[in-house]
């Protein structure tokens, strides 16, 4: 028994599970009643287990830090933009230490203070706008003095010289802890990093540690901007000095074009087609995107020549940029795995400009590809499960913050719709996924149908947006039911629900392919609650008088609908159809024969006048 529950401590490490559930082994071994060496070996065998666990979450941890740091020198390398390169420096230390609000500042020789530059999580104006002399409060202390400080609660910190501004700012924030680390450029301060929350916290070494590791590459970003800065007015001058310098200079400004294109083509979203197009704009040739395993596009499959395929198996299996007879194919690469690799044909040899030109662009790929995987899966994730909480009432107290921090508004006018699945469940939820965050709404799938929350848009509109993009993916009609426009979480559940039973009516009756909300279906969708024969219903109310006016070409339905239209007015009913009141007449007698004496009596009009609203609504 003792090697089965050992052996279930392995199974904990296995799927990672939590600390408590560590305890779980031991207890069923107390309850059981077992020997005091099995109780002791188990207690040894946990407090192993737990301490490897916590091996592999340090590793894990540290693999994430790594993987941060090893992101910010890309963009070190691959970004000229400095604001750019220090918010992301900024965006990642707030991530990676879980705080609330991270903030860099710089320093301003001539004003002997500190002033913000980038700010992540801030809402306040006054915090912003705060400037921080020297050894004032955390940071210019940390200005000053050329240390890293840290803060579990800040404001009863007596190691600060608390001014009435600066205080004024934090609080106005609502930070309660702080860590500052400064920005060295070899023994000079230029700057601190900060990371802070709005509850107590205390930071720990681990944290400083990691959060000074990004405060020396925000220093080399700062550096770099300085020395590129006077790297083109050197270039500059060069271009001056001669035709023999001619040549070269018109690599360096082809790399710049390729480098201002991609950092561009990044910053405004562009995806993998798009660098392919503007690399190969800048060398002058073609440039395609292979699958995974290296094989090209089925469009240029057909005429690329055998020499040109192996010289692109051949990067991609050795994970190096290969050159063959008019073709060069650099590697997309991401940590270990292979993405791909950017083709480019040109009959002219590349020179080690180009060369770099075209490795630049495949590592902006492999970025863009990793950032638009991760980005899609968590966002169409979190906003999923948002949705469905907003629909089955869950987390009341927490659901405003979290709806908030997804970007989305739901006090705004909304249109709900839901839609039925058709053709490949998962390509159809997630072109729904990607249709909402087009739109800055949520989607996710609520009792076996698609169910859309969309702002700003009219809800007949929006319903046909949505089944115009779920019929392309999904190559068959799809039926949708609509609500709304409704504002707060409480009234899109209720809207929710209305829709759905506007779906349901339309499945019953068969209308598959179309929109409704409830005032096209009237008092017919309050009707339908469970799934009806609805043909067959109307074929035992109206049935001999619609055969007799396909068999004979007449109108007696319509007649009799007009007739109620009217009133049961004979004259004007005449006068609605254009024909003589004694033809109404016959035309009720004829009525009477088919369905009977008595149709007219209240106990069977309104099963008649029923039957005749759901004709109408029936595909013809």
């Amino acid at each position: 028994m003792t090697g089965v529950r050992g052996t279930e401590y392995l199974e904990l490490l296995a799927r990672d599970a939590s600390p408590v559930e560590f305890e779980a082994p031991l207890l069923a071994a107390r309850s059981a009643a077992a020997d005091a060496e099995t109780i002791e070996r188990l207690e040894r065998a946990k407090t192993l287990a737990l301490q490897v666990r916590a091996v592999l979450e340090s590793r894990r941890r540290r693999a994430t830090e790594l993987t941060a740091l090893f992101e910010t020198a890309s963009d070190l390398a691959s970004l000229t933009d400095v604001d750019a390169v220090l918010e992301a420096i900024v965006r990642r230390s707030r991530q990676l230490l879980g705080s609330d609000v991270a903030y860099l500042s710089l320093m301003d020789e001539d004003a002997g203070d500190t002033y913000m530059r980038v700010t992540v999580g801030c809402s306040s104006n006054l915090f912003r706008a705060v400037r921080l002399p020297m050894g004032a409060g955390l940071g210019g202390l940390v200005a000053q003095t050329a240390t890293p400080y840290a803060a579990a609660t800040y404001f009863q910190d007596d190691r600060f010289n608390h001014t009435e501004g600066i205080d004024s700012a934090v609080r106005d924030e609502g930070i309660t802890s702080i860590v500052g680390v400064p920005l060295l450029l070899g023994r000079q301060v230029i700057g601190v990093l900060y990371a802070a929350n709005r509850t107590v916290r205390p930071f720990g070494r681990s944290e400083i540690a990691l959060l000074s590791s990004f405060a020396a590459h925000a220093a080399i970003a700062l550096d770099n901007a300085r020395l590129l800065s006077e790297t083109q007015l050197a270039l500059h001058d060069l271009r001056a000095a001669g035709e023999e310098l001619r040549e070269r200079t018109t690599s360096v400004e082809r790399a710049t074009d390729a480098h201002d294109r991609l950092l561009e083509l990044v910053l405004r979203g562009g995806d993998v087609e798009d660098v392919a197009r503007e690399v190969g704009e800048v060398l002058g040739g073609t440039v395609v995107m292979t699958e995974k395993d290296g094989s090209l596009p089925a469009e240029d499959r057909t005429h690329a020549p055998a020499a040109e395929a192996e010289t692109v198996e051949r990067a991609v299996r050795t994970h190096r940029t290969r050159t063959g007879d008019g073709v060069v194919a650099a590697p997309v690469l991401a940590g270990g795995e292979t993405l791909g690799a950017l083709v480019l044909r040109r009959a002219e040899p590349l020179d080690e400009a180009d060369r770099r030109i075209l490795e630049r662009a495949a590592l902006v790929t492999a970025l863009l590809l990793l950032f638009r995987r991760s980005v899609a899966s968590a966002e169409e994730r979190m906003r999923g499960e948002l949705l469905d909480d907003v629909l089955l009432g869950r987390d009341p107290h927490g659901l405003r913050e979290r709806i908030r921090l997804a970007g989305a508004d739901l006090d705004a006018p909304h249109a709900v719709v839901v839609a039925d699945i058709v053709g490949d469940r998962a390509r159809t939820t997630q072109a729904a996924a990607f249709l909402a965050g087009s739109h800055h709404g949520l989607s996710t799938v609520h009792d076996g149908r698609i169910v859309l929350v969309l702002p700003a848009v009219e809800p007949r509109e929006a319903a046909r947006t949505v089944i115009s993009e779920l019929r392309r993916v999904a190559g068959r009609p799809v039926t949708a039911g609509v609500a709304g426009p409704t504002c707060g979480a409480a009234e899109i559940t209720v809207a929710h629900a209305e829709a759905a039973r506007c779906l349901h009516t339309l499945l019953v009756l068969g209308r598959t392919g179309e929109v409704a909300g409830a005032a096209d279906l009237g008092f017919v969708g309050l009707l339908l609650g469970e799934d009806r024969d609805v043909p067959a219903y109307v074929g035992s109310v109206l049935g001999p008088v619609l055969e007799y006016d396909s068999a004979r070409g007449t109108a007696l339905a319509d007649t009799l609908r007009t007739y109620f239209a009217q009133g049961a007015n004979l004259g004007r009913t005449g006068t609605a159809l254009h024909v003589h009141t004694n033809t109404v007449t016959q035309r009720l007698e004829r009525i009477t024969s088919l369905l009977g004496e008595g149709w007219n009596a209240p106990e069977r009009l309104l099963e008649v006048q029923l039957a005749l609203r759901l004709h109408a609504l029936l595909p013809r």
